[in-house]
């Protein structure tokens, strides 16, 4: 059947996208996103304030019927109530996967791919499938969306993210051109996430509501319920969020050609914090390492940063707003000569050396410095007490696609994970079961050990 609307098109070759056509690379990224996904979600079940286990807690007293695994809870749950729960753990410690143009593509999206897959024991080489074509629309939507404010207005997870768990739930359901063309519609109607949260627990539920939102749509699709069939046409999404100012034609143009998966590509984050402060966290970790740089020599900090006021967050309220300070980011990684998960909890916040230097350290914002996450540098200058000043310009950020973590980068990031919540065998299974993830018949004994069953480890 001809499309005749963007929305078709954009349907016609979401449904393309088939696993026994998908490029090597394809398919190895996949499973590092899945693997990646996996540790940070575990993670985010110790978060500091309680997001983890408050979404567990939530989604239990609701109740459901023990369809799918929450991550690291020790229970079964309605694929809807699981994927919300595990989708704020994937999102609670900001630690996930990063996408160009500026997006959190797998928080919003494994949780719903692998309650859907545990379900209905779907095949490994459909998870892959799926999580390659939820890549790919949320890469689309997210380049339509032109005008999409970075740090304010709608939160991308929420908005972008939720069409990628909708895609991904089209795919493992099997829905046909016309069920999908519903989903989308559907989805339309639940897509509303504010950046005016980012800092607060609230902000991690935005991946979460995006999945299990996903999975809603799908079935509800599937059982036959109706909606517009042009959620991306006029009137309809963009011209909803971003009169006038996206760009539609987007959605189909160079679709798939290559892979957005592979190219540009994913991001794996290298500390759990917002992107926008990796490079100055990642320049005072040199600067400490280079020079030896030792708390009580430090007189005062510059950083030297383009014009973006949401990070600028001199007095951060919380460990979890620390995220988002570039002052606090910064200082802590120069203090501790790392950022950890650990960095970010009240009590770090309001130790007394971080109190001592906080207010010494002063953000410079440089309009000759663009505003995009790949083109931009940032400096940072540190002040010692003998009157010596040390500067470190740093201009890649790591971990993303071309500065990629290496293998044995990310496998420490994901034990560094994983043993906060699994013990050392576990984890070393479910590295094993994810590295092979194409080949498995299902993914229940990976998420009977992602649940964290006693009989698992």
């Amino acid at each position: 059947m001809a499309a005749a609307t963007v929305t078709e098109a954009f349907i016609d070759r979401l449904l393309a996208i088939d696993y026994r056509s998908l490029p090597r690379e394809a398919v190895e990224m996949s499973k590092q996103v899945a693997l990646d996904g996996l540790g940070v979600a575990l993670a985010g079940w110790t978060e500091p304030l309680g997001v983890g286990r408050i979404s567990a807690a939530y989604v239990r007293e609701m109740g459901g019927a023990p369809q799918a695994s929450v991550l690291a809870g020790g229970f079964k749950t309605s694929m809807q109530n699981a994927a919300y729960a595990n989708g704020c753990m994937a999102h609670a410690l900001d630690f996930e996967n990063l996408a160009v143009p500026p997006n959190h593509p797998t928080s919003p999206t494994l949780p719903a791919i692998l309650a859907i897959a545990e379900h209905h024991r779907l095949p490994g080489e459909k998870v892959v499938e799926a999580i390659v074509a939820a890549f790919e629309v949320q890469g689309r939507v997210r380049l339509a969306a032109s005008n999409l404010k970075e740090g304010g207005g709608f939160h991308k997870p929420g908005t972008v993210g939720l069409f990628g768990a909708v895609a991904a739930a089209a795919r493992l359901l099997g829905l046909d051109r016309g069920q999908s063309l519903m989903a989308f519609g559907i989805a339309g109607s639940r897509a509303c996430t504010l950046s005016i949260n980012n800092g607060t627990m609230t902000k991690s539920s935005h991946a979460g509501h995006a999945a299990r939102m996903g999975v809603e749509c799908g079935v509800l699709a599937k059982m036959g319920w109706t909606a517009s069939a042009d959620v991306f046409g006029p009137k309809g999404f963009f011209d909803t969020f971003w009169p006038g100012g996206s760009k539609p034609e987007l959605l189909t143009q160079g679709f798939g050609e290559p892979l957005w998966i592979v190219d540009p590509g994913v991001g794996f984050k290298a500390f759990p914090c917002n992107g926008f402060t990796h490079r100055s966290v990642d320049a005072a970790i040199r600067l400490r390492e280079e020079h030896g740089i030792q708390p009580a020599q430090i007189d005062c900090v510059e950083i030297v940063f383009p014009r973006f006021d949401y990070v600028n967050r001199p007095q951060p309220r919380s460990g979890l707003d620390g995220k988002f300070s570039l002052q606090y980011t910064t200082l802590v990684a120069l203090l501790d000569g790392e950022a950890t998960i650990e960095s970010f909890t009240n009590e770090r916040l309001a130790a007394p050396d971080v109190a001592a230097l906080l207010p010494k350290v002063r953000l410079r914002m440089d309009d000759s410095i663009p505003l995009d996450r790949l083109k931009m540098h940032v400096v940072v200058n540190v002040w010692l007490k003998d009157g010596r000043r040390l500067s470190k310009r740093v201009d890649k950020l790591l971990g993303a696609a071309g500065n990629s973590l290496t293998r044995d980068q990310r496998l420490k990031k994901f034990f560094g994970c994983t043993r906060r919540v699994l013990g050392e065998r576990a984890a070393g299974r479910m590295l094993d079961l994810v590295e092979r993830l194409e080949r498995l018949p299902d993914v229940t004994a990976l998420m009977d050990i992602a649940r964290g069953d006693a009989a698992a480890e």
